[in-house]
């Protein structure tokens, strides 16, 4: 199984998603949501260990299938309870 991961760019935001490969500040992920806005958790790394308390406020985008990072600048690995927090967010979409 892919370790499950939040990735956050320098200027492309925050992801959620199945770490494949890493080379440098180039990441790609699998299974990949965008973290667009969240609630119930104060940051990256409280929402990467406890997930979110405030799931209905999260906006969350579609996953998909793969995506390439080309400015990470940090990589933290999820819990698998803020796995399944996350992964019990309802997709955003206007």
């Amino acid at each position: 199984m892919k370790k499950k991961v939040i990735v956050r760019g320098n200027h492309s935001g925050v992801f959620f998603g199945e770490l494949v490969e890493r080379n440098g500040r180039e990441v790609k992920l699998e299974n990949c949501r965008r973290l667009w806005y969240w609630d119930g958790a104060a940051s990256i790394s409280q929402l990467a260990i406890n997930g979110t308390t405030n799931p209905g406020e999260c906006k969350f985008t579609v996953t998909v299938p793969e995506i390439e990072i080309l400015d990470a600048i940090e990589i933290i690995p999820c819990s698998d309870k803020s796995v399944k927090s996350i992964e019990s967010v309802s997709v955003w979409a206007r």
